[in-house]
């Protein structure tokens, strides 16, 4: 038989009828549209990364290692080019996007390579294509079967090849050799399952015929991303090794693992066709013959060799490239809003002063008006969650400042003992007539200046809220300058502080004001008469629900005292008398002295000394103090909720409003500061130049598929399946027939 085959080929040889090549299948309309966007994304390098979920249909080619894949490929291609040898070939996927070219005149005409990473350099050698595939995977995992998910790309334009992406994954394998870490089979096969796992991929399973099929690794990982078998075609390589008695006939039926789309059995040539650099067009040759006179695959012609491979290949591809393209279309169009969005959040690179100084001012000013805005409630990104700017001001002189004001009891801390004793202290050496102004300007000036501290508390909370507030007025063009953003941020909050200055001197003085004059002629002032009435009329509701007893003590104990009491003119004069005391001469004194008895000792008096009358002394002194505190103490209160927070508006944040664009022009906006201030960070500059090229790419890609879409909206499937052999394994119906 090899005998009758090696005649065949030499009389087939420059003759292969057209209808068994590749090439005479090539041509289809939407294909080549694929080729142009893998072409246009290309110098992007990998667009995972970057634009999430968009993936360009392809093929691609797994199997074990030494299943037939390169040989699969080569045939597919009508060249020698890809690395050979016993180990491990492909360490790094390879996207070999073949394009169908009419031929030509002088060169032009002639089959080419060129590699996206030398873009300008055309390789006319096949040979040389394997040498810098060689050199390339080197560079990146070394010499020692090393492995990297790094792509290389490779483009081949020829006049016998298919419109096509296919990418060449490294074949699984089990142990490990070389350099190769020990968990090599597990990287390779996390590196197919992120190629196969897309929807837009079409799995080429290439599982070789002399060993067990049932279990080939490509077959069980394509059945985990495609467990219906609608994306998955079946290669089996070397049908004419098997073992003598065994055939793969169950196999290209789909009897033993079904799939949709089929199988095809094909012949590879051998190691010593390779070695002897033996042309594939023989190859192609000695396949037919093989198929045709191997009785086993009589009648599975749809299902045997390299063109039939081709011809699967291609329609299956035009279908699936038909049906992704509709989706293709908005995932390209939403990405490209994305990245025009993200592009204009860089903002455009500045180059001439001119252009730094307009973009700084015009920066300054957005951010000013920001901070306007959001005091005022004024801000496009108003917030329904929580309070924000001015309204947390409020909320803080309102519901913080006012309200714990209102909640005070001036006379908390002040017990009767404490209000007694400040009357014996105000009376001096001598017994009190009168209570005096003294001990209620005393207490009440104390309590005035309780209120220092809430005040100077509020204008520390409504300066935070300010510093939060610049915060939040960040504008997008600052998030490219760093060192601007620093800036601005220092300024802002030299300025606040600085602002903070006058008006805490004003409230300070507005509390001292209150403290220096005690105005008792206030209007809403309760008054000396009215206090007294108030205190009498409380102190006889008190005796009236005491025991007789108690009231009695109460009388005697206010009547032992030789004192009388009055009002000041606070209060109201009243009358006093005081006893007259005898006066005698010193000579009858000293007369008496010689007749008294032994001197009396005094004990000293104690460090502490405290009045030792009971606690019915000056009872209604004590009761009208607490009035006149209380109500000369509301007044000020009233007074202090107002005007502090007029203060902190007026001094603080009314002031940053109207001069914060003011003193950002004074200390920013100098031509000697245009590059410190915009000049950005190195990461920036990189993101905004890939996103440039991105954004290019997306709306060229767009743009292509905008002049293509009319023209594939018009074609029917009737047309497109004219254009192509009508293969039986497309309908269902065959199908299910074949696999019975």
């Amino acid at each position: 038989m090899e005998k009758n085959l090696k005649k065949s080929n030499s009389d087939s040889n420059d003759d292969v009828p057209p209808s068994t090549h590749p090439s005479f299948f090539i041509g289809s309309s939407v294909i080549p549209i694929i080729n142009k966007l893998q072409d246009i994304f290309a110098p992007l390098g990998d667009i995972d990364d970057r634009l999430t979920g968009l993936r360009l249909p392809q093929v691609a080619v797994i199997g074990s290692q030494s299943s037939g894949k390169s040989s699969v490929l080569e045939a597919l291609v009508g060249r020698d080019f890809l690395p050979r040898g016993s180990d491990i070939c492909t360490r790094r996927p390879l996207v070999l996007q073949l394009e169908k070219r009419s031929a030509g005149i002088g060169n032009d005409s002639l089959e080419w390579g060129e590699f996206a990473h030398l873009p300008e350099k055309r390789f006319y050698d096949f040979s040389a294509i394997r040498r810098e595939i060689l050199a390339e995977t080197e560079k990146e995992v070394g010499v020692n079967k090393g492995v990297s998910d790094k792509q290389i790309r490779l483009k081949i334009c020829s006049p016998n090849v298919l419109n096509i992406t296919l990418v060449d994954l490294p074949g699984i394998t089990k142990v490990p050799v070389g350099d190769q870490p020990s968990d090599i089979e597990a990287r390779i096969r996390d590196m197919i399952m992120s190629y196969i796992k897309q929807e837009t991929s079409i799995i080429l399973a290439v599982s070789p015929a002399n060993a067990d099929l049932a279990n080939s690794d490509a077959l069980q990982m394509a059945k985990q991303v495609d467990p219906t078998g609608t994306r998955t075609i079946g290669v089996i390589t070397k049908l004419d090794i098997m073992d003598k008695g065994t055939n793969a006939r169950n196999f290209l039926l789909g009897k033993v693992i079904p799939l949709r789309f089929g199988y095809i059995g094909v012949v590879n040539r051998s190691q010593e066709d390779i070695n002897n650099n033996r042309p594939i067009r023989e190859a192609l040759a000695y396949e037919e013959q093989f198929f045709r006179d191997y009785h086993v695959y009589r009648g599975l012609s749809d299902r045997c060799g390299i063109p039939q491979l081709a011809k699967k290949l291609n329609q299956i591809l035009e279908q699936h490239i038909r049906n992704v393209l509709p989706t293709l279309k908005t995932d390209l169009t939403s990405h490209l809003v994305a990245v025009e969005k993200e592009l204009r959040a860089y903002g455009e690179a500045l180059e001439s002063k001119g252009e730094r100084g307009a973009m700084l001012l015009n920066i300054l000013t957005k951010y000013s008006e920001a901070f306007s805005s959001e005091v005022d409630g004024k801000s496009q990104a108003m917030t329904t969650k929580e309070l924000s700017g001015g309204a947390r001001i409020h909320h803080i002189f309102q519901s913080i400042f006012v309200k714990s004001l209102e909640e005070v009891d001036p006379c908390e801390d002040l017990s009767d003992e404490d209000i007694r004793i400040a009357i014996h202290n105000a009376t001096g050496p001598r017994n009190a007539l009168f209570v005096p102004e003294v001990p209620f300007e005393v207490l009440v000036r104390r309590q005035i200046a309780r209120l220092l501290d809430p005040s100077l508390q509020c204008l520390r909370f409504v300066h935070d809220e300010l510093i939060k507030i610049s915060r939040a007025c960040e504008t997008v063009e600052m998030q490219r300058f760093s060192e601007l953003r620093r800036r601005l941020e220092d300024v802002t909050a030299r300025f606040l502080r600085d602002d903070v200055k006058p008006a805490e001197r004003m409230i300070t003085n507005l509390i001292d004001m209150e403290m220096d004059y005690i105005n008792s002629s206030h209007p809403n002032f309760i008054g000396g008469t009215k206090a007294v009435d108030m205190a009498q009329n409380e102190l006889k509701t008190m005796q009236v629900g005491r025991p007789q007893s108690d009231n009695d003590r109460a009388s005697s104990a206010g009547t032992s005292t030789t004192r009388t009491w009055g009002v000041t003119s606070l209060f109201g004069i009243r009358g006093s008398s005081v006893g007259n005391s005898s006066k005698r001469h010193a000579a009858e004194v000293v007369h008496d002295i010689n007749l008294a008895p032994p001197v009396i000792q005094l004990k000293n008096p104690p460090p502490v000394l405290r009045p030792g009358e009971t606690e019915t002394e000056y009872q209604v002194e004590i009761i009208v103090t607490k009035l006149l505190i209380t109500s000369y103490y509301d007044i000020v209160r009233r007074n202090i909720q107002d005007l502090v927070p007029k203060a902190i508006m007026h001094y603080l944040v009314n002031h940053a409003k109207r001069n914060l664009l003011g003193t950002f022009i004074e200390k920013l906006y100098r031509e000697n500061l245009y590059e410190d201030l915009l000049r950005e960070h190195d990461d920036v500059v990189i993101q905004r130049r890939t996103t440039v090229e991105m954004c290019n790419a997306l709306r060229q890609a767009v743009e292509t598929l905008d002049e293509f879409v009319a023209d594939v909206s018009t074609l029917s499937s009737s047309d497109s399946m004219d254009a192509l052999p009508n293969f039986s394994y497309l309908s269902s119906n065959s199908y299910s027939k074949s696999s019975t």
